[in-house]
């Protein structure tokens, strides 16, 4: 069965079409009828089948956020409106988990001055040690001289679009 689009277009803002899929798989599992609607006592489920733990009161909170709470059941478009921010947010934690690893080329869980040392010469960035071990100390919360997951994910979400434009700036 094809996937259903919702009326605002073929893509949600922030979803890949691989997460969209997922979506509706996760959807269709529970549209057992094949009525383009679950029942509001499904959602909980079916956000279970997408990876997501959701309490009662959130699941009422989303059916408000879309104008449902008198109503039994939700359609497609309104489940992947009620998922979405749940996906963009889990993915953007994923791919900066990712671009954690290429850093920690040694796997201890950090990055430290070294590995950042060997990742500016790989992309031929011309940083002073100085100016790198600047970088690590800016991250660095909890001072331990190496930059953790929490700490990357903070630093790369504050950064924005492209957080590697700021980190070779002079400007402040």
């Amino acid at each position: 069965m094809a996937a259903k689009k919702g009326k605002k277009g073929e893509k949600k803002v922030g979803m890949s079409a691989e997460e969209m899929e997922e979506v509706t798989e996760a959807f269709q599992l529970f549209d057992v009828d094949h009525k383009g609607m679950i029942d509001v006592k499904e959602i909980k489920a079916a956000f279970r089948a997408l990876g997501f733990q959701v309490k009662k009161q959130e699941v009422r909170q989303m059916m408000i956020d879309i104008d449902k709470l008198e109503s039994p059941t939700v359609q497609f478009d309104e489940f992947v409106e009620m998922v979405t921010p749940k996906m963009t947010a889990r993915d953007t934690r994923e791919e900066i988990m990712k671009v954690f690893s290429l850093f920690d080329d040694d796997n201890t869980g950090t990055i430290t001055f070294k590995n950042l040392q060997r990742v500016a010469r790989e992309l031929g960035e011309n940083l002073t040690d100085d100016e790198l071990q600047e970088m690590v100390d800016e991250a660095d919360r909890d001072g331990d001289n190496a930059i953790n997951q929490d700490e990357f994910y903070r630093v790369m979400k504050k950064r924005g679009e492209n957080p590697l434009d700021d980190l070779s700036s002079d400007e402040d």
